[in-house]
């Protein structure tokens, strides 16, 4: 079964699972963030989405951490079974950074809804046409935000817990439009923190600029514009950080 869990420093989540928990997640995520234009407004956050994607992929094609889990089986139920099982099953895992993984999950609520747009189109609630409701695509998007949110849980104190829900459920659409180099921004600046009570204290200051694009978002989408209007280039393919830090303290 797909699992998350925080990093021992807080860096980040750890997405674990076997094979088919992995990639049934990366067909999923695929899926439900659509094809390259096909919702324009949204392409960086699909980009976003599509980096964990890649990650995953690559984690379960074995260019990960892997780890042996046990399957429950032993000797006894083998003898009364009949057969020889294996005693372990080999999981997968990938660690992303926290505000990156904060940033695509609120990013599929909003794919969430333009994918049922796309396929109930006549329906005025599509997310909650009974065509929809059990969407083996949706229920692996829903599974992996309700898992974040609990690893969220674990990592904050109660009442910084409910600030960030309310932050992240704040409104719709949200990720139309995100200039993502901020993303970059927030991401380098939490991974440079000192250990883990550094970074538990930073996740609901990192979720507030997230979400409320406040000036200094505003300012480096302005400087992002210029940039781009003064050099001829697409605002996508202007980038504000060089490099992440070349390792992490996970």
């Amino acid at each position: 079964m797909l699992a998350l869990r925080n990093t021992p420093n807080l860096a980040g989540i750890t997405i674990s699972g076997d094979y088919q928990d992995l990639n049934a997640l990366y067909q999923a995520l695929s899926e439900v963030v659509g094809d390259e234009a096909e919702f324009l407004p949204y392409d960086n956050a699909r980009l976003r989405v599509l980096g964990v994607c890649y990650d995953i992929r690559h984690a379960f094609q074995g260019d990960r951490e892997t780890e042996l889990v046990e399957t429950g089986m032993d000797r006894e139920r083998m003898r009364w079974l009949g057969r020889i099982l294996p005693e372990n099953n080999l999981h997968y895992h990938v660690p992303v950074c926290y505000p990156e993984m904060l940033f695509v999950t609120m990013a599929l609520d909003d794919f969430a809804q333009l994918y049922a747009s796309r396929r109930v189109k006549s329906a005025p609630f599509p997310l909650l046409d009974n065509r929809m409701l059990w969407d083996p695509n949706l229920a692996q998007v829903r599974l992996l935000q309700s898992q974040v949110a609990a690893r969220l849980k674990d990592a904050v104190s109660e009442a910084s817990y409910k600030r960030i829900l309310n932050l992240i459920h704040h409104d719709y659409p949200w990720t139309a439009g995100y200039m993502d180099q901020y993303l970059d921004l927030l991401n380098v600046r939490y991974l440079h923190l000192d250990g883990r009570e550094a970074r538990k204290k930073a996740l609901l200051t990192t979720v507030k600029r997230m979400v409320e694009k406040g000036p200094e978002y505003q300012a480096l989408a302005e400087d992002i514009r210029r940039y781009a209007r003064e050099n001829g280039v697409d605002v996508g393919d202007v980038r504000t950080v060089d490099r992440y830090p070349d390792t992490v303290d996970w």
